[in-house]
């Protein structure tokens, strides 16, 4: 198994923030949402931006356990969306999303 997923298979999340990501996949538009989520206009490969969405991630997860001001449950959503998108790409999956 590599890296990445292991990372993703350990990942333990709110079941409504997976919930809210897994329905967010029906409308994921790579050019559009990954751009959003990463914050730029050139648009790297899934297997460049799985380690970027992840350490984003793991950033507003450290932000929500911490419970600060500033933590963004959209922003959260909209990373992990993102996440299962890339890792759909990632590994050539057409059915449904990611467990």
């Amino acid at each position: 198994m590599s890296k990445i997923a292991e990372t993703l298979a350990s990942l333990r999340r709110p079941r409504l923030l997976i919930t809210a990501a897994r329905h967010g996949m029906a409308e994921y538009n790579r050019a559009r949402d990954l751009a959003r989520a990463l914050g730029r206009t050139s648009l790297p490969s899934p297997d460049q931006a799985l380690p970027e969405l992840i350490a984003a991630e793991a950033e507003l997860e450290r932000t929500r356990l911490a419970r600060r001001a500033e933590y963004s449950v959209a922003r959260h959503v909209e990373i992990l969306t993102a996440l299962l998108g890339e890792l759909r790409l990632a590994v050539g999956d057409s059915g449904g999303a990611p467990a």
